[in-house]
């Protein structure tokens, strides 16, 4: 069986062959990349291996944790409500969530839960990596919670609690969970292969994650937010392979699906809020996604950060164009999404190298999509 998989255009060949270099060193394991262009999929490759062992190949259909890619799904689902009129990003979150106003948090706006200034990096008492399990407890905690500090204007990366806080919001707002409501509202509408809460009939697609050495890394210092937001629970890179955790909604790190399914969904930023024949928000609402809402050195990721409306805009540390925007992933995974060339690359893998948001395999495949695009 050949290493790679699928089937990349005339144009969008060096895509392929960056794919193919990075299994062929070692690079990648088992991984996948897709390409949509202008509505149209120009690049729809996998391949490598599930197992360290080699000998189970990566499949079509194969799944994998993509960690905080994930949280994209989720800013998706806040922009669909808001454009109903549903959502306010200008709001208190206490007008949907009442009790989250306790602890002086009653400023407290929704776009500073998208834009990971709220000030809730972190839990200040979850003890045990399975209580992410406990929606209920998960979502309690963070309501009366005092924030960590108390700038809007800057940015702690919300690691794991920014699903449970989009997420709640969401529960209050549409009676059903976030993983419920993205199933039914977006992934059947696109018959996209993504999972928030995978089923127990869906486990034998899945791949293992893989941690490389370091991949687990905290800061050093115990008394830095940084720290804090990272330790809190803690986690090890491979708890993704325990079945409670799969089945759980953990909408900030636990959703399971492919390059192809993150691509179909996502294509909806970069075209602007339509995707296949159908439309989840105005355009109007799409620009919207390119305010910045903040800017400078992020607490927890100790770069500087140009948040959207959740996505991760242009900035020093990642110099993409003036409308694109993205996210990635623990360990590697990555979506970029540019709406002036409708241009969305999406990267999956199992082989978790160092890095919280994508690594540069994924970067090496954008690039290699965006020089395509412009050819």
């Amino acid at each position: 069986m050949p290493l790679v998989q699928g089937f990349a255009s005339d144009r969008f060949t060096p895509v392929s062959d960056v794919f193919a270099a990075s299994l062929e060193s070692g690079a990648d394991l088992g991984a996948s990349v897709c390409v949509i262009h202008q509505g149209n999929v120009v690049c729809d490759l996998w391949g490598g291996y599930v197992d360290e062992a080699r000998t189970i190949p990566w499949d079509r259909d194969t799944l994998v944790n993509v960690w905080s890619t994930t949280k994209t799904m989720t800013f998706l689902v806040a922009l669909m409500l808001a454009d109903r009129g549903e959502l306010d990003f200008h709001a208190p979150v206490a007008r949907y969530w009442p009790e989250f106003a306790a602890a002086n948090k009653a400023d407290t706006e929704v776009r500073h839960l998208l834009s990971h200034s709220a000030g809730l990096a972190g839990w200040d008492h979850l003890e045990r990596h399975e209580d992410l399990a406990d929606w209920d407890l998960a979502t309690s905690l963070l309501a009366a919670q005092a924030p960590w500090w108390d700038d809007p204007r800057q940015s702690g990366y919300h690691a794991l609690t920014q699903g449970f806080l989009i997420g709640e919001v969401v529960r209050r707002i549409t009676g059903t969970t976030i993983g419920q409501f993205f199933a039914s509202e977006v992934a059947a509408v696109l018959d996209a292969d993504f999972h928030i809460g995978l089923a127990q009939s869906e486990e034998r697609r899945v791949s293992p994650v893989v941690a490389t050495k370091g991949v687990d890394s905290v800061p050093s210092d115990r008394g830095s937010i940084a720290y804090r937001a990272l330790s809190s629970p803690p986690l090890e890179p491979t708890v993704p392979n325990h079945r409670w955790w799969r089945a759980a909604e953990i909408p900030a790190a636990n959703g399971h699906g492919n390059a192809r399914s993150v691509a179909l969904i996502q294509q909806i930023i970069a075209n602007n809020g339509h995707a296949n024949g159908h439309r989840f928000f105005s355009e109007r609402t799409g620009a919207s996604i390119f305010e910045v809402q903040t800017s400078g050195v992020d607490l927890v990721l100790g770069v500087e950060m140009n948040y959207g409306l959740g996505y991760g805009l242009s900035s020093a540390t990642t110099p993409i164009g003036p409308r694109s925007c993205y996210w990635g992933g623990y360990g590697g995974s990555v979506i970029i999404m540019d709406q002036d060339q409708e241009l969305t690359v999406a990267y999956a893998m199992n082989l978790m190298r160092v890095g919280l948001i994508g690594d540069t395999r994924g970067t090496d495949l954008a690039l290699a999509a965006v020089l395509a695009a412009f050819a």
